[in-house]
């Protein structure tokens, strides 16, 4: 007969319920063990590991590819305009993201330039990136020409808020598309930075694509307070970003 067996067998009824007793008492054991062990690997779960950087192919005219994973800042006041006196650049500025290979998306509009909002906005610490076509079927496109400007030239960018960044130009640089240099442009940095990203070289016809990359660094040079209209436009903004959060939680709560 197994032990298991003779457990179960009729006898002395104090004999077997301390097996069980004990078995209970070595369960709640095991199990607050476990539990231990549980919450100890808890605690020091690796983080999740950084997104790597790396390069896709851009077509005709999408600025520097990039694959990187889309990281905005809930907190980042957004700009509006970009303005560059030197080469009369004067644009509005439309949000940009990653397309479906993973490389940084061109405006729809020739004549638009783009914030990519998957990293700083201008005047945050960090390299805000903005990017335009240089040229159409058409003509000259909004960041035509980029490729004129020269170290300490201004570049000023308007926010939501009525605040204007100034960033001062540091250098100008050409790279092939294949070798875009993507941890100098998108890299962190410990200041507030600006990258204006377009494209330049030769125009291969047979692939109707520039060859390469022409990217403006700059550093913030400093911010200008808000005129009593740029307060009021900062409020108004402000009021529309509350009303549209509130909109957005209530869509989402009548989903759940």
């Amino acid at each position: 007969m197994s032990r298991a067996a003779r457990h179960r067998a009729p006898g002395s009824g104090s004999r077997h319920r301390a097996p069980r007793r004990t078995r209970l008492r070595v369960l709640r054991l095991v199990l607050a063990v476990l539990v231990l062990a549980a919450g100890a690997v808890a605690l020091t779960w690796p983080a999740a590991p950084l997104p790597a950087a790396g390069t896709a192919a851009a077509t005709a005219t999408v600025p520097g590819p990039v694959v990187l994973e889309e990281q905005p800042a809930p907190t980042a006041v957004p700009p509006t305009r970009v303005r560059v006196p030197a080469i009369g650049l004067d644009s509005g500025l439309v949000d940009l993201g990653l397309d479906a290979t993973g490389a940084l998306a061109a405006p729809a509009d020739f004549a638009t330039a783009g914030w990519y909002t998957g990293g700083p906005a201008p005047g945050d610490v960090g390299p805000a990136v903005l990017a335009g076509h240089v040229d159409s079927h058409r003509g000259p496109a909004v960041f035509s020409r980029l490729r004129e400007l020269a170290a300490g030239d201004r570049v000023l960018v308007d926010r939501a808020d009525g605040s204007t960044a100034t960033f001062a130009v540091t250098r100008v640089e050409r790279h092939p598309k294949d070798a875009f240099p993507t941890d100098a442009v998108y890299g962190p940095t410990a200041d507030a930075q600006l990258r204006l990203i377009t494209c330049g070289g030769d125009f291969d016809r047979s692939v109707r694509s520039y060859e390469d990359n022409l990217v403006v660094f700059a550093r913030l040079a400093g911010q200008r307070r808000r005129s009593r209209a740029r307060q009021q436009a900062a409020c108004q903004w402000r009021r529309q970003s509350a009303a549209e959060s509130v909109s957005h939680g209530s869509r989402s709560e009548s989903r759940a």
